[in-house]
Order: C-alpha cells, then sequence, then structure tokens
C-alpha cells in the first residue's frame, strides 16, 4: 500500500519524506501562491483555481479570496456560492467537503491532520488524516480552527477564535476554545 493510499484510507503514513506526497504538496503549494499573486480582476485565476482543485467547473458563486494555501487542492470539494476570505488554510489530507452557502472568515484554518503524541512515530515523519464535513448554510467568523474528522451541521454559525475539535449538529452557534453549543438558531428569528 502506498503512503498517498494509506493516507486516503485514515492510516498512519509518512507525509514528511514520501516522495510521491512531497511532490502533490509542491505542485499544490506552486498553484497556490501563483493563484494567490495572480490579480483578483485576472480571469486567468479560475483556470488556476480549478487546476488546484482539480476539477473541470468551479461552483456556481465560488470566491476565495488570496492568500491561499491548501496541502493537496484535490481533496477539497466544495458547494456552491461558497465563499472564503483571505488568508484560509485547508489542510486537505484527509478530504474536506464543504456545502452549499458557506461563508468562510479570514485567517480560519481547517485542519484534517493529526501528528502521533509519540515522538518515535512522530519523527518518522508519520501522521494520520481524517475528514471535515461542513453542512448547508455555515458561517465561521474570523480565526477559526477546525480539527481533524470534526462534522459540523447545516446552520451552524461559528464564533470568531474558535477551535471546533467534536462534532456539531444542525443550527448550533457554538464559540469558545474548544468550541461548545451556546444555543441553537431559530431559523425564523431576525437580526435587529
Amino acid at each position: 500500500m502506498t503512503e498517498l493510499e494509506k493516507m486516503h484510507a485514515g492510516l498512519l503514513y509518512d507525509a514528511n519524506y514520501d516522495p510521491k506526497l512531497i511532490e502533490l504538496r509542491t505542485e499544490c503549494a506552486d498553484l497556490c501562491i501563483e493563484y494567490s499573486t495572480t490579480l483578483v480582476s485576472n480571469p486567468a485565476r479560475y483556470e488556476i483555481l480549478k487546476k488546484l482543485l482539480g476539477v473541470e467547473e468551479l461552483p456556481e458563486g465560488l470566491d476565495i479570496r488570496p492568500p491561499f494555501t491548501a496541502d493537496y487542492g484535490n481533496l477539497i470539494h466544495l458547494g456552491q456560492r461558497v465563499f472564503i476570505n483571505a488568508s484560509c488554510y485547508l489542510m486537505d489530507g484527509g478530504g474536506l467537503t464543504i456545502g452549499n452557502d458557506v461563508f468562510i472568515g479570514p485567517y480560519c484554518g481547517f485542519y484534517t491532520a493529526n501528528h502521533p503524541l509519540n515522538y518515535t512515530q512522530r519523527n518518522q515523519g508519520l501522521e494520520i488524516a481524517k475528514p471535515i464535513v461542513v453542512g448547508n448554510n455555515c458561517w465561521f467568523g474570523a480565526n477559526v480552527s477546525v480539527m481533524p474528522g470534526v462534522t459540523i451541521g447545516s446552520g451552524c454559525v461559528i464564533a470568531a477564535g474558535s477551535v471546533v475539535s467534536k462534532d456539531l449538529p444542525d443550527n448550533a452557534l457554538a464559540g469558545g476554545v474548544p468550541a461548545k453549543v451556546i444555543r441553537f438558531i431559530d431559523q425564523n428569528e431576525r437580526q435587529n
């Protein structure tokens, strides 16, 4: 089994020294830099983004503000009308699925990789990647961190600066370190 196959299977894999994974991350890093340094007004940036995400067509209404960073790119699956603000990092080795109508504030990080606590394994470059899934109609305030293996239900709002380390149910307003459900959002309530 290759290290890439181990990564996809959710097993410990050699993230630091495997030549194929290094090559894939280098290609993605180059595309992230190219995308991030192309003028927002330049339509060529959409072709770069397609290549980065490994898709033939971009989802309707997708807006990713530079600078933007990912590890592999093609393991990110985005819904329609997703907005990702500046300076976000999507560590997508475990796979990252984001639903429709999701707003992600600046400086957010979605981290699918985790390193062993045992330093002997960690020093060998081993890690494990677990998928992150985000439902539809979610809003992430600035500087939110989402940890490996987390599923966030539809309609959630995550307060700025939160660290989401456990699954959240639909329509949760969550915040803190670690993030906890503050209350549930009534979809009929109106902002004053």
